[in-house]
């Protein structure tokens, strides 16, 4: 049996101690990857800085590598779990390699200098995400695209067990999103648990092995991506109607319907 890295037991979130849904239970364990999948202003992010501890939930548990949140310091929950936030920014114009290193920075003491086992694992997050060619360049000369990029290599270079991002192929192109979701699915081959969040059920298709599909006005629902990524049920997560094809490969893809006219 998988262990479980992220443990959610009725878990009820929303802003100012309101709720948004009802409870949510769900369990992610280590080669998982889960798609947190809605449209725009449902709650995913604000699901994801729950499980984070931005947020205090309004009620039930959230427990990484067996431990509840509430008891993990700083250090600890690093170790555990990396944050890729939806919109990625730096207070300072760092190069690319400086930023990546930042990743480091909650699993070393406050006034200890990045060292060579830091160094070694900024550059293989570069490396791995193709931005060896960028790596002295200033954030502010890169696309948002590219910034999306340099946050992922940030949080894999910090060598957690667990990746939680938060539309992490918003901004890229279609090759780049593509290059984005195969490597979460090869990072969780190798052993880690992924969650992540998109408005679009292909990308769930393409990486993800579960799927809590959440709509306005509803509970979230949890289950196989197969299973639960069908046109009724994304017809009514998004208010419009799904259909369903085949590419020439034999990869379903969902899209909306024709217009009503």
């Amino acid at each position: 049996m998988a262990e479980h890295l992220l443990d959610v037991q009725g878990l009820q979130f929303g802003p100012r101690g309101v709720a948004l849904t009802g409870p949510v239970n769900l369990r992610v364990g280590r080669g998982a990857v889960l798609a947190v999948l809605g449209p725009n202003g449902v709650g995913k992010t604000t699901l994801f800085r729950t499980l984070l501890g931005m947020l205090a939930p309004v009620a039930g548990v959230v427990a990484w590598g067996g431990q509840p949140l509430r008891a993990l310091a700083p250090r600890a929950l690093a170790r555990q779990v990396a944050y890729v936030p939806q919109s990625p920014d730096a207070t300072f114009d760092f190069s690319v390699e400086e930023y990546v290193l930042l990743g480091r920075a909650g699993l070393r003491g406050p006034a200890s200098a990045p060292g060579r086992e830091d160094r070694a694992a900024a550059a293989g997050a570069i490396e791995r995400l193709g931005l060896s060619t960028l790596r002295a360049r200033p954030l502010s000369r890169m696309s948002g695209g590219e910034r999306q990029l340099a946050a992922l290599a940030r949080a894999l270079a910090q060598q957690s067990r667990a990746l939680v991002l938060d539309e992490p192929v918003a901004g890229l192109d279609i090759a780049n999103q593509m290059r984005v979701l195969d490597t979460l699915v090869a990072l969780a081959r190798e052993g880690l648990a992924i969650v992540y969040s998109t408005h679009d059920p292909n990308h769930a298709l393409r990486a993800g092995s579960e799927v809590l599909l959440m709509a306005p006005g509803d509970d979230p629902v949890l289950g196989a991506v197969d299973a639960l990524l069908e046109p009724g049920a994304l017809a009514r997560a998004y208010g419009t109607a799904i259909e369903e094809a085949r590419t020439a490969s034999g990869r379903r893809l969902l899209a909306p319907g024709p217009p009503l006219l």
